[in-house]
């Protein structure tokens, strides 16, 4: 058997400990072969591989990021269409054209519903769950969630020092677009003062009012935002008009806004700082090399059992199959009582 494998979206520490994984476990227990699709859906779309094999993944685990590339393609959408030949249709031609006989696809909501979409169009393919957000569903974890909440509780560690130390209000905004995890879980291990993410929107006045009264027992605050927080009086997120290929527009700004209306109504100095890609790059956790790993494994075993349409997840401490369509029918929102665990309060 042939198999490909992609990784789509915004790149993650353990796509390469997946891309391992399936390649030493697929030629040791299988004898199969491999080939790697370049930058993810416009891999399958371009006919554009690169060779996999033991020699291709040695020394990759400890790697941040993807040797395959990654990318926002979407062959769904109707700019994939050429020559009166869809997307969709182009993509399984050049499967076919390569001998490709099945596809893992790594990704999150958007990589893996074209993975559904294809599954039902007839093509074999296999899903892993990959997002630093941690909000897929049908899995408990997804890998790379865990280095993210590393890398933000760092730097509040950080950012308590200097608050102190200038008697500053400092926000930090992490990424989160519809799901507050990394602000939570980094939040709640840093120590934050404050933790917004997007399923509550926030009160300004409430949250000024708790930066006045930290001031006032002269301990400096620190406020943990996710990216797509926003205030009860506005419709949404802070967005900027670029919008890619999905359909989503670039986040980013709410720190920003709220450390000039937080000096702005309290009078004290507050500063933001945008912890953005940081997030995503660099060396995986022990915990994120292990799921990823796993995650392979299974993979490429569901691959050889035939299991089509199917995705690996996380269940408790074990390794599943679960349709794909039902990690991509709905998102991992935080639930009232997890939030309600961070003791978040004002006054």
């Amino acid at each position: 058997m042939r198999v490909g494998v992609l990784t789509g979206g915004g790149d993650c520490p353990g796509l390469n400990a997946v891309i391992r994984a399936i390649v030493r476990t697929g030629i040791v227990e299988h004898g199969f072969q491999f080939v790697g699709f370049r930058d993810g859906w416009r891999g399958p779309l371009e006919a554009d591989t690169q060779p996999l094999d033991v020699q291709a993944v040695r020394g990759i685990l400890p790697r941040g990021g993807t040797i395959l590339g990654s990318s926002r393609t979407n062959p769904l959408a109707d700019s994939a269409a050429r020559d009166g030949i869809s997307g969709l249709d182009r993509v399984r031609e050049n499967l076919a054209r390569l001998d490709v006989n099945a596809l893992i696809a790594i990704g999150g909501e958007d990589t893996l519903g074209v993975a559904n979409r294809l599954h039902q169009a007839g093509v074999k393919v296999v899903g892993v769950p990959k997002t630093i957000d941690n909000d897929l569903g049908a899995t408990d974890y997804t890998f790379g969630f865990d280095t993210a909440v590393n890398i933000a509780m760092e730097a509040i560690d950080r950012l308590h020092t200097t608050a102190e130390s200038h008697h500053r209000a400092l926000i930090v905004e992490v990424m989160g677009r519809n799901a507050g995890w990394i602000a939570l879980h980094a939040g709640m291990a840093g120590g934050a003062n404050v933790i917004l993410i997007p399923e509550h929107p926030f009160d300004i006045g409430e949250v000024c009012d708790y930066v006045q009264h930290r001031f006032e027992t002269r301990y400096a605050p620190i406020v943990v935002v996710a990216e797509g927080a926003h205030a009860k009086t506005v419709p949404g997120p802070v967005a900027e008009s670029q919008i890619d290929a999905f359909g989503h527009t670039r986040l980013g700004g709410v720190g920003q806004l709220l450390a000039e209306e937080i000096q702005r109504r309290t009078g004290k100095e507050a500063r933001a700082t945008v912890l953005g890609h940081i997030q995503r790059g660099g060396t995986p956790t022990a915990f994120d090399r292990v799921l990823a790993t796993r995650f392979g494994i299974g993979a490429i075993r569901a691959v050889a059992d035939g299991a089509f349409g199917t995705m690996v997840a996380l269940r408790g401490t074990h390794i599943v199959r679960v349709p794909i369509a039902d990690a991509v029918e709905e998102l991992k929102l935080v639930p009232p009582e997890r939030y309600s665990e961070a003791e978040v309060f004002f006054g």
